[in-house]
């Protein structure tokens, strides 16, 4: 790999800031067992950018979820400076966060995703109570680790989650029964698909961050060939967004077997209890390993 200095994005503006600062310390801690020299780059620390304006840095490990570091503007700043990043591009990323582009994207490819409603208004419920059904799933456009994803059981409960939403741009989306998977790729490496329980209504931030009861199997229990068909549908679907270097498709497979894609994420989390990690462990690949790998995607 070579000496250099490696500066790991973390931190952040978004909701999801905690994660991503846990993450960040797992990639400092993982960079220096690797010999290699770091630097913590917190956009909300005073001078954060100063070791990328004077050359310090030769390579940014991107650990940012959410604003601005999966959603184009960080990318778009290291561009400029001519520094090398981990992950998806300027354009793979904005697409990717916007969980509504991605699904018309998707869907103008004949890829299968769930049917949705924009919610714009009161108008907007009838509309998605009436195309979708009851129960729903409400999601905020642009936010990940489940951050304001509301299941919904009636309408008086949408127009309460729409006058909550100040701003926020939200979709309904059909309610999907069946199982969840998650399928990582590094590189041109998919990784184990990893299958998700929990025992809460569907794998909300709870779930994925406090919850001690929601399990991960891994094998994921599908026929390999079924796991291979889910794998490249995730494929499909990244190579749509232009997503690249390593990520993470979300999916659903319906009661009939259908699969569903619901997002992709393009700096998935890399904490303990993290999925891209589980998933590389399983194929048994070590932590300090998987970041290794995820830098020389570069």
């Amino acid at each position: 790999m070579g000496k250099k200095t490696v500066g790991v994005a973390m931190g952040g503006l978004s909701r999801e800031r905690e994660i991503s600062l846990e993450s960040g310390h797992a990639v400092l801690k993982a960079l220096s067992e690797l010999g290699l020299r770091t630097v913590a780059l917190d956009p909300l620390q005073e001078n954060w950018h100063r070791p990328l304006l004077s050359g310090e840095v030769d390579v940014v490990f991107n650990a940012i979820h959410g604003h601005p570091g999966e959603d184009g503007v960080l990318q778009g700043f290291l561009e400029m400076l001519g520094i090398p990043y981990t992950g998806s591009g300027v354009l793979a990323s904005a697409l990717a966060m916007d969980k509504l582009k991605s699904k018309r994207l998707w869907r103008s490819c004949g890829l299968p995703t769930p049917p949705w409603v924009e919610l714009k208004g009161p108008a907007s419920i009838e509309e998605a109570v009436s195309r979708l059904g009851l129960p729903l799933i409400v999601k905020p456009a642009a936010e990940g680790s489940s951050i304001g994803v509301s299941r919904i059981e009636s309408p008086e409960e949408l127009e309460a989650r729409l006058g909550r939403s100040e701003g926020e741009r939200l979709f309904a989306e059909r309610w999907i029964e069946g199982k969840e998977y998650t399928a990582a790729f590094v590189g041109d490496r998919w990784l184990p698909l990893v299958r998700i329980e929990t025992g809460r209504d569907f794998f909300d931030y709870e779930a994925k961050y406090l919850s001690e009861e929601t399990r991960y199997w891994i094998p994921s229990g599908l026929p390999p060939e079924e796991e291979r068909r889910l794998q490249e549908l995730s494929r499909k679907a990244c190579e749509i967004l232009s997503v690249e270097g390593w990520g993470r498709a979300d999916l659903m497979v319906d009661r009939e077997g259908e699969p569903w894609l619901l997002e992709v994420n393009t700096v998935p989390g890399l904490t303990p209890k993290s999925l891209v990690p589980k998933a590389a462990r399983a194929a048994g690949i070590a932590f300090p390993q998987l970041i290794e790998m995820i830098l020389e995607t570069v």
